[in-house]
C-alpha cells in the first residue's frame, strides 16, 4: 500500500502518536483518541496577548536654508574658476 492511499499523515498534538488518518472524514488519533482538528495549533490566536504595536514616528518636514542672492552665485562660479585654473597649473608643471 502507498502511502497516498492511506490518507493525510498526522502527529498527534497529545501523545505524538505518528497516523494516517486512512482519508476518514474525522482525523482521531489511534492511540489517544483525540480529534486533531482541536489541536491549539490549529486555533486562531487569542487577541490582545502579545506585544504591544509600535506607535509610528511623526516626521516634522525641514525647510532648507536659502542663501543669499548675491553671496550664493558668485561664490560658486569662483570656487569652479579656482579649480580650473589650479588643474590648468599642475599640467603645465607636469609636461
Amino acid at each position: 500500500m502507498a502511502a497516498k492511499d492511506l490518507g493525510n499523515k498526522f502527529v498527534c498534538f497529545k501523545c505524538s502518536t505518528k497516523f494516517y488518518d486512512m482519508k476518514k472524514p474525522d482525523p482521531v488519533c489511534p492511540k489517544c483518541g483525540s480529534d486533531q482538528r482541536e489541536s491549539p495549533a490549529n486555533k486562531p490566536a487569542e487577541k490582545g496577548r502579545g506585544r504591544l504595536a509600535a506607535v509610528p514616528r511623526v516626521v516634522e518636514p525641514v525647510e532648507p536654508v536659502a542663501p543669499a542672492a548675491g553671496d550664493g552665485e558668485e561664490g560658486e562660479e569662483g570656487d569652479e574658476i579656482e579649480g580650473i585654473e589650479e588643474e590648468e597649473a599642475i599640467d603645465d608643471e607636469e609636461v
